[in-house]
């Protein structure tokens, strides 16, 4: 039986089981076991739900109070301008989604793959447009680290019509079966487009769901969850703000671990506390590919990030 957390100091002995499907500031959207779903409020000030979470709930007229939040078996964190939020829990794959064009960034991919490392999640890399010539070439070329580094990247093309190929979407689609995932990718890479081809009525859901928490935002603002299947076994949880990863709540001694490539040559340093950074006989800088060492195991783009990263989150710790 798994553990609850108590939002407040006496049990609702009336409370029922529900999922969270969407949350907007103190307001959230639970979904009952029978698929109905109804606005629930968490006690007291800070709202500690996020999408996905399993919660207990008690009606109070047409509403719902919030009583107690599952465990959780992962968290996911982003980054706003002042501090670190978790927003989605109880994810089974990480989804991100690139595309030919616009040239996706490095650094945007790294920190979300290190932040579901950090939460255990499996991540799944999908390039997109390969309709797009030779932008795709060079896009595919540039994820070869991440393939050597044991991630699954797939090829995708949201327009089969304009290919003699498959589209990839069929075996995206296996991929996803029985899991909720979590997409993320920024704009301009067809992430609406694949929402709205995997699931029915996405548009009409989201506006459902808007009106309901009364954001009076847009399909993308907020954290939503759908299901893509009749029997609610399969599920997307669309996430806005692929720029905003952050990773504050990694502490930096912790960085070249939640990194494949880097992991993968720990362990031969000559000090135990090595930074991996300046120091002498270490065993992650010297497997860094250079001009002299073209067949290193850690890419110079990858051990650059590594570096950018690493004083980051020092510097955070130093305030």
């Amino acid at each position: 039986m798994s553990r609850s957390k108590s939002l407040s100091k006496s049990q609702n002995t009336a409370t029922q089981p529900g999922l969270v499907v969407a949350a907007h500031g103190r307001h959230c959207l639970v979904e009952a076991p029978d698929g109905q779903r109804l606005i629930c409020h968490a006690r007291g000030k800070r709202n500690e739900v996020v999408v996905g979470d399993t919660v207990r709930w008690a009606p109070t007229g047409d509403e719902g109070i919030i009583e107690a939040v599952d465990e959780r078996r992962n968290l996911f964190h982003r980054q706003d301008e002042w501090r670190t939020k978790s927003f989605a829990a109880n994810i089974d794959l990480v989804l991100i989604l690139l595309a030919a064009e616009p040239e996706f960034s490095e650094s945007q991919l790294t920190r979300a793959l290190i932040a579901a490392e950090a939460a255990g999640i499996e991540a799944l890399i999908v390039l997109n447009k390969r309709d797009v010539q030779p932008a795709f070439d060079r896009a595919w070329e540039r994820l070869a680290p991440y393939r050597r580094m044991g991630y699954a990247v797939l090829p995708l093309c949201l327009r089969p019509a304009l290919q003699a190929e498959p589209s990839g979407l069929d075996e995206l689609k296996a991929r996803l079966d029985q899991r909720s995932t979590l997409v993320l990718g920024p704009s301009g890479v067809g992430k609406s487009t694949l929402v709205n081809g995997l699931v029915p009525h996405a548009s009409a859901q989201t506006g459902e769901i808007s009106r309901a928490l009364n954001s009076g935002k847009h399909t993308t603002t907020s954290t939503t969850w759908y299901w893509t299947d009749a029997q609610r076994h399969t599920a997307l949880i669309d996430s806005p703000g692929f720029q905003e990863f952050g990773l504050a709540h990694i502490e930096p001694e912790h960085l070249a671990q939640l990194m494949p490539d880097l992991r993968g040559a720990l362990g031969g340093c000559r000090f135990y506390n090595c930074t991996h950074r300046q120091e002498p006989g270490c065993s992650v800088t010297s497997a860094v590919a250079s001009p002299d060492h073209p067949e290193g195991s850690i890419s110079a783009t990858r051990y650059r990030l590594y570096l950018e990263l690493h004083a980051q989150l020092s510097s955070q710790r130093a305030f």
